[in-house]
């Protein structure tokens, strides 16, 4: 049994090695675990409980990514001027790169792929999520109006996109409720599915369009019978709209945008009231 149990710590201790290789920095000798291997690798570990993040070029060279504090607090983030070089062949932005171990892996990959590098071809990228809260004022214009009153709207989203860089498409799924007042007793609560497609994105903001795909509503409407008497309506829909809007997003911080929207200008399958279509709304996202 000492026996058995001996081979089985000398062979874990021999594939702990073996994941590990020795490297020479700045005169430090090091033992480093590869994330990604090809033409651009990335070489890490967790060194005196801190996780450090080297560079190993096609001629050789090795430097490590550094992100030091400065005398506020801050981190400086020269990792980002560090792989700017490389990020310039891809033609994307470094601005919104993690100093993480995925965040990383998923550039190096990316990058290894546009080289030319066949390892990462076929894998797969990940989803990235983000979550906003926006309010605003809309004249519900895909429902009957004939006063055109507006009334305010708040509700929260869940856009999932991909980690690609470059990746310009996007899918959501929102829920809202629109307020009712004296002169439009309807108020409705409205789960949707929604497809956006960035048509202009820069590091700093991006431009789109949104489809509303797929939406469920729950409404509430008052209908006056007499001067005393009224009757209250409850209906809930299914429907199919394909109801087209703008957006923008613009980022004001490291993980966080101000949103704009103008949302349901037009639609394929459902009927457009009568009135100019106001459908306005503002809010706050925030990468997950």
């Amino acid at each position: 049994m000492k026996k058995i149990l001996f081979f089985l710590v000398l062979t874990a201790c021999s594939f702990s090695v073996a994941a590990q290789q020795q490297y020479t920095i700045n005169g430090k000798t090091l033992k480093l675990k590869t994330a990604v291997k090809g033409n651009l690798n990335l070489l890490w570990n967790s060194i005196d409980k801190q996780f450090r993040y080297f560079v190993k070029t096609s001629n050789g060279n090795i430097f490590e990514l550094v992100n030091t504090k400065d005398s506020s607090n801050n981190y400086k983030e020269e990792y980002k001027t560090q792989l700017s070089e490389f990020s310039k062949k891809l033609n994307v932005s470094v601005n919104d790169l993690k100093f993480t171990l995925n965040d990383l892996t998923q550039f190096f990959k990316h990058y290894n792929t546009a080289i030319g590098d066949s390892a990462y071809l076929d894998e797969k990228p990940t989803l990235k999520t983000r979550l906003g809260f926006y309010g605003g004022l809309t004249n519900h214009p895909l429902v009957n109006n004939s006063n055109n009153t507006k009334v305010p709207f708040f509700g929260a989203e869940l856009e999932a996109i991909s980690s690609l860089e470059d990746s310009r498409h996007a899918s959501f799924f929102s829920i809202e409720h629109a307020l009712d007042n004296d002169d439009f007793k309807y108020s409705t609560t409205q789960l949707a599915l929604g497809y956006r497609y960035r048509f202009i994105k820069k590091s700093s903001f991006n431009i789109y369009g949104n489809v509303l795909v797929a939406t469920y509503n729950f409404s509430k409407s008052t209908i006056a019978l007499t001067s005393t008497t009224n009757e209250v309506v409850k209906n809930s829909t299914f429907k199919i709209p394909f109801a087209f809007g703008l957006g923008a997003d613009i980022k004001v911080s490291k993980r966080g945008f101000i949103t704009l929207a103008y949302n349901e200008l037009f639609a394929i399958f459902v009927e457009k009231s009568s009135n100019f279509p106001v459908n306005f709304a503002i809010g706050y996202k925030l990468n997950l």
